[in-house]
């Protein structure tokens, strides 16, 4: 995955319209968090509406590719355990894996 230096119009638009998910952000600091937490923080927090909204803006494939890195790394994940299993078979089904 590419390191970005910014976000794009469109994510920043994105955070600030779901701004209240990102509650222990400072304000100033919102529009510049990285798609990694931005995954994270959607797929844990928001609603049904809201991970659309990310898939479309991102793309399945794209968060797919996010979710399996952070939930690939062993003890530490950031995810609910219900979340993780859900979007484990989620991505299974919608996003598969490259298998070659």
């Amino acid at each position: 995955m590419k390191k970005r230096k910014g976000n794009s119009p469109e994510v920043r638009e994105f955070i600030r319209k779901h701004s209240d998910l990102f509650w222990y952000l400072r304000q100033d600091a919102k529009e510049n968090i990285s798609h990694e937490v931005l995954v994270e923080f959607i797929l844990n927090y928001g609603n049904e509406k809201t991970i659309k909204e990310l898939f479309d803006l991102l793309g399945v494939k794209y968060v797919a590719g996010i979710f399996r890195k952070q939930t690939a790394r062993g003890k530490r994940i950031n995810y609910f355990p219900e979340i993780r299993q859900y979007f484990n078979m989620y991505f299974d089904r919608h996003a598969p894996s490259n298998t070659h």
